[in-house]
C-alpha cells in the first residue's frame, strides 16, 4: 500500500458511482425512450409538470378556501412582558442589549412592551421602541419611568387628513 498525500488522492473504491448514460441504445437499459415512457406530457422536451400540478386534479393551493389579507410591510415586534421585567434589579436600565443579554429578545426586531396581570415591583427605565397603555401605567405605578422611541399617538397627528395633503394647504388650512 503506497502512502497518500496530496498529489495522489482518490476517493475509495466503489464510491463514485458512474453517471446514468441515457438513450445509448438497447443494451444500456435506458435506451429507446430514455427512461421517460411512451407518449404523454413526461416524454416530450420540456414537459415537466409545474410546482402544485396534480395530474388535473384541483390542487390543494386552489381547493383551500383563502382568507385575509397579510401586509408585506408590516413591522413585526419582539414582545417583552411586564413579568419578564422581574429578573433586573431596581434602578437598572433596560434597553435592547440589556434584553438581548438576559435571553429576553432576540437583538433583530423592534421591541414592544406589553402590560399583563403580574404586578411590575421594581422601579426601572426602560427604553423600548413601542409599548401599550397598560405597561405605561404599570411601569409608572412601580415608579419607573419609560422612554419610547415612537410613539402612535404622534404618528397619527403628523398624517394629514384624507384627500388633502401638506403641500397643498397654506397656514390658514385654506386650500390653494
Amino acid at each position: 500500500m503506497e502512502l497518500l498525500d496530496l498529489s495522489n488522492l482518490r476517493p475509495a473504491k466503489g464510491a463514485r458511482r458512474a453517471r446514468k448514460r441515457i438513450g445509448r441504445g438497447p443494451g444500456s437499459g435506458t435506451g429507446k425512450t430514455a427512461g421517460k415512457g411512451h407518449k404523454g406530457k413526461g416524454a416530450r422536451s420540456g414537459g415537466n409538470t409545474p410546482p402544485g400540478y396534480e395530474g388535473g386534479q384541483m390542487p390543494l393551493q386552489r381547493r383551500l378556501p383563502k382568507r385575509g389579507f397579510r401586509s408585506p410591510n408590516r413591522r413585526r415586534y419582539a414582545i417583552v412582558k411586564i413579568a419578564q421585567l422581574e429578573r433586573f434589579e431596581s434602578g437598572s436600565i433596560v434597553d435592547a442589549d440589556a434584553l438581548a443579554a438576559a435571553g429576553v429578545v432576540r437583538r433583530r426586531r423592534p421591541i414592544k412592551l406589553l402590560g399583563d396581570e403580574t404586578r411590575l415591583t421594581r422601579a426601572l427605565t426602560i427604553k423600548v421602541d413601542k409599548a401599550s397603555q397598560s405597561a405605561r401605567d404599570q411601569v409608572a405605578a412601580a415608579g419607573g419611568t419609560l422612554e419610547v422611541r415612537e410613539d402612535a399617538s404622534a404618528d397619527d397627528d403628523a398624517s394629514p387628513a384624507k384627500g388633502t395633503s401638506k403641500a397643498s394647504t397654506d397656514a390658514d388650512g385654506a386650500r390653494e
